[in-house]
């Protein structure tokens, strides 16, 4: 992150909204964390990440704007880590309250990704999205960089117990991935392979 800046930070979290479900609740304690060592600058982390998510959100609005629900839904299915439950859950809540699940919508992990693709496929009023997805995002933001910001200023305060204890929080963070990944690509798997048993069950014989 010190070499990324905040402009790459900013990169990151568009990614994160583009290839759900990457973490984060990960890349922006990181950036607030490396705002408070004097590496980037702490509005600048805030203004280039909610810039990230406003991109990456418009994105997806246009992807669902432009070849509509069903290759919208197509596109994301073959996406190695995307769970289909989770976008018909995004589209059953866009449907039920509209507008006002893009502002909290940014807020809810996955769902942020997601909530984007059913306001372009309704073709909501840009200017309409952009606000709410840019007020979401930037409190979301805001919350986490400033986690990792007090972190940063009190560093000198917890240094001498970090030790060990460091370690065993990257070893716990790297498994609790791998094993998400294996879990979501294993459970995508059964749910595509039960797809292909009912297609083949209403095939005439």
């Amino acid at each position: 992150m010190d070499t990324m800046g905040a402009i790459g930070a900013g990169i990151a979290i568009a990614a994160e909204n583009l290839f759900p479900p990457l973490p984060s609740e990960v890349i922006l304690p990181l950036a607030g964390f490396t705002a408070s060592r004097g590496d980037m600058h702490l509005a600048a982390a805030i203004i280039w990440t909610t810039v990230g998510s406003v991109v990456g959100a418009l994105i997806w609005y246009a992807v669902g704007a432009a070849v509509g629900r069903d290759r919208t839904r197509g596109i994301l299915a073959r996406l190695p880590l995307v769970k289909m439950a989770d976008v018909d859950k995004a589209e059953a809540w866009f449907g039920k309250h509209g507008v006002k699940t893009i502002f909290f919508g940014r807020m809810i992990p996955i769902f942020r990704s997601f909530i984007s693709i059913p306001a372009g496929v309704e073709r909501m009023s840009l200017p309409v999205f952009l606000l709410f997805t840019a007020l979401g995002s930037a409190i979301w933001n805001t919350v986490f960089i400033l986690l990792g910001y007090q972190l940063g200023q009190n560093w000198d305060a917890v240094e001498q117990y970090v030790g060990i204890l460091q370690y065993a929080v990257i070893a716990a963070v790297i498994v609790a991935v791998v094993a998400f990944v294996v879990l979501r690509i294993r459970s995508n798997r059964r749910d595509r392979e039960r797809a292909r048993h009912r297609v083949r069950r209403q095939e005439p014989r």
